[in-house]
């Protein structure tokens, strides 16, 4: 993983260079992501015109033996923000563009034309191919094209119509270790930058591509060892994802009265258990689906699943917590066969479920459709995916669809609609949502686990007290963390387990030959976020856009009667030097 692929779509055809690492050494993931941006990207530019990159970058651990390594990070100048952007994935892709050897994939210029592009990489080269019968293939279909060239050894990176319209609520997608492209870098609308440089889709050969080696085999494979068993013996991730899938939280953060419920109306849902991890697995297994399957090679903690209907059928992957909460209680749907179908239409058209639940949630406060009417929200995805005009306001996000209809309730921050937990009753996840740099975003600083969970430590989630100091540093650790490739699940492990913390360590210094400690894992993750907070300084941003929507100060939230109440001052405070 030593050097860069940049892929300049100027000019009549895209040409491409490999160059060294350079100023770039020593940096994965989001590291790598952010400072490319940040150093080569205008701040003040428009995220859909010539001057902005999108960078794809495996961790530093992707492509070796380490377990649980295969995150790719995806960046650029964000459509749906304005700011810097790191989105991030999982499935095949990391791990094959590692053990190619490259770091990152730039796709930078400015694109000719409406042509769309296949960029083909593998060991004995690489190419790019026009080819105008990709115009607005979904991503299940570009699947059924290219599966047997990239299935069983590689991975494929691509957009679906949403990325190709350009859309603000678009995704790339990153097929899992079935070939289908169901792991997508979801947040801020990357596939639409991707879709300005008309790159339809990455083939990535991983065919004679070799693990990566450490510089200290022996010492490195003591450590893996040594983290994957700490990942093993934890309750989370050893065995509560395993068993129920990322959704074993929706009875959790309903029961603590934190789960959004018709547009952040109430803080419980009723139905809550029909559309729960528990109920979820029963169903899959009963069917013959799986609720225990991992999103790449080399995942230990089998978190994904496979959704299949009632005649066992295919559907989609097991649906996230995220997804089943926006499209779910969000919108008050309990139908766990529905919210099925519109994630596979999501992945299909290439839409981030978050955002487009919590757009569907305004358009249905704004009278558009009603609450729990799920073929009606079906309808309208079709319509996103179609490119109407309706379509492509809902494509565009919740604030765009809030301002488009008159809705003040639009829950964002920095134009980034909020997941799946309530500000006011985890408050800790409200001081990330508002300061972080990438807008409203849960894994950029997982409070849920201290405030919920009492992963880490135990801060009160409904007090206002220590909630600043616990989100930056969250925000600190997951940004390093972004770097490595490593799932943020680990979180839980190693937060609550210092040796499995340190085991991290041990396989970083002992696959690069370095002498880190945790001290320099926190000066990395420093380091990362000033750069990002730096570009969006220069884009504009000021401390008023590290801010919730009022409502949230206003409205009590049942069944707590909480409002956020952490202070601007200490909001402030969060990243003061």
């Amino acid at each position: 993983m030593d050097k860069i692929l940049r892929v300049d779509v100027s000019g009549d055809k895209p040409s491409y260079v490999e160059e060294p690492l350079g100023d770039y050494a020593g940096m994965g993931g989001r590291g790598l992501t952010s400072a490319m941006v940040s150093k080569e990207v205008p701040a003040d530019s428009h995220p859909l015109g010539p001057e902005n990159k999108l960078v794809i970058a495996p961790g530093l651990l992707s492509g070796s033996a380490a377990v649980n390594a295969g995150r790719l990070s995806v960046g650029c100048k964000s459509p749906l923000t304005g700011g810097i952007k790191e989105a991030n994935a999982g499935g095949q892709g990391a791990n094959v563009l590692a053990r190619l050897g490259y770091a990152a994939i730039v796709l930078e210029g400015e694109r000719q034309g409406e042509e769309l592009y296949i960029l083909r990489i593998g060991k004995k080269g690489m190419d790019v191919v026009q080819d105008a019968s990709l115009e607005k293939l979904t991503n299940y279909q570009l699947m059924e094209r290219f599966h047997g060239e990239y299935g069983k050894n590689g991975a494929m990176i691509s957009i679906g119509p949403a990325g190709e319209m350009r859309l603000a609520n678009s995704t790339v997608a990153v097929t899992d270790m079935e070939g289908r492209p169901t792991r997508h870098a979801g947040r801020g609308g990357v596939g639409a930058v991707m879709g300005s440089k008309g790159i339809k889709a990455i083939l990535l050969d991983g065919s004679e591509a070799p693990v990566r080696r450490p510089q200290d085999p022996e010492a490195f494979k003591q450590a893996n060892k040594q983290f994957a068993e700490g990942l093993r013996r934890h309750p989370v991730t050893g065995q509560g994802m395993a068993a129920y899938g990322t959704n074993v939280l929706t009875n959790v953060i309903n029961e603590s009265g934190a789960y959004p419920t018709y547009n952040f109306r109430q803080g419980q849902y009723p139905d809550a258990e029909r559309i729960s991890g528990e109920t979820q697995a029963e169903l899959e297994k009963s069917r013959g689906g799986k609720a225990s399957h991992g999103c790449h090679r080399g995942c230990i903690m089998h978190c994904s699943g496979e959704f299949v209907d009632k005649d066992g059928n295919y559907v989609t992957k097991q649906p996230e917590y995220e997804t089943i909460w926006a499209h779910g209680g969000n919108c008050g749907i309990g139908d766990l066969d529905a919210i099925a179908r519109m994630d596979y239409l999501n992945d299909d058209f290439g839409l981030d479920t978050i955002e487009m639940g919590a757009t569907i949630g305004v358009a249905m406060e704004a009278g558009l459709l009603d609450f729990g009417d799920a073929d009606r929200v079906m309808e309208l995805l079709q319509e996103v995916g179609k490119g109407t005009p309706l379509g492509r306001i809902l494509g565009s996000g919740a604030a765009v669809t809030a301002k488009a209809f008159g809705v003040e309730r639009a829950p964002v921050v920095k134009n980034q609609a909020m997941p799946a937990y309530d500000p006011r009753a985890i408050k800790g996840i409200g001081v990330t949502y508002a300061t972080s740099p990438m807008g409203a975003d849960h894994t950029a600083g997982y409070a849920v686990a201290t405030n919920i969970m009492k992963v880490g430590g135990d801060v009160d989630p409904l007090s206002n007290e220590g909630q600043a100091a616990l989100s930056r540093d969250l925000q600190v650790a997951t940004a390093a963390l972004d770097s490595t490739g490593m799932c943020l699940f680990i979180a839980f492990a190693i937060l609550d387990q210092p040796d499995t913390f340190q085991a991290l360590i041990d396989m970083l210094n002992a696959f690069y030959g370095l002498e880190m400690t945790a001290d320099d894992v926190n000066g990395l993750g420093k380091s990362i976020l000033d750069k990002e907070r730096d570009f969006n300084t220069r884009a504009g941003f000021t401390a008023m856009d590290d801010r919730l929507p009022r409502y949230f100060r206003r409205e009590a939230l049942a069944p707590h009667q909480a409002v956020f109440d952490v202070s601007d001052q200490e909001l402030d405070r969060v990243f003061a030097k």
